[in-house]
């Protein structure tokens, strides 16, 4: 494995990452969010998602990390938009 590429999962690991973990805090600190297991990791869906897509390509111009991390984060924030309207 080259570093760009080794770079390119580490960028995606992170947002993914970081967006499950934000998650959790966000809704044991929070009250009115209450967020199951499995949506918790619906970030980490979007990381696998890329993982499997890595089989040579070609790839669009649209398919780089940073849009793969940004899928990852938005789909963190939509998961808390619906944990946050379904305990209101």
């Amino acid at each position: 494995m080259g570093i760009e590429r080794a770079r390119s999962e580490v960028v995606v690991a992170a947002g993914a990452g970081g967006t499950t973990v934000a998650i959790a805090v966000i809704s044991s600190i929070i009250a009115g969010v209450s967020v199951d297991a499995f949506p918790s990791v619906a970030p980490l869906l979007v990381y696998a998602t890329y993982m499997f897509s890595r089989k040579g390509g070609p790839y669009g111009s649209w398919d780089r990390p940073r849009n793969w991390a940004a899928a990852a984060v938005i789909v963190g924030v939509v998961v808390l938009a619906v944990a946050a309207a379904r305990g209101a």
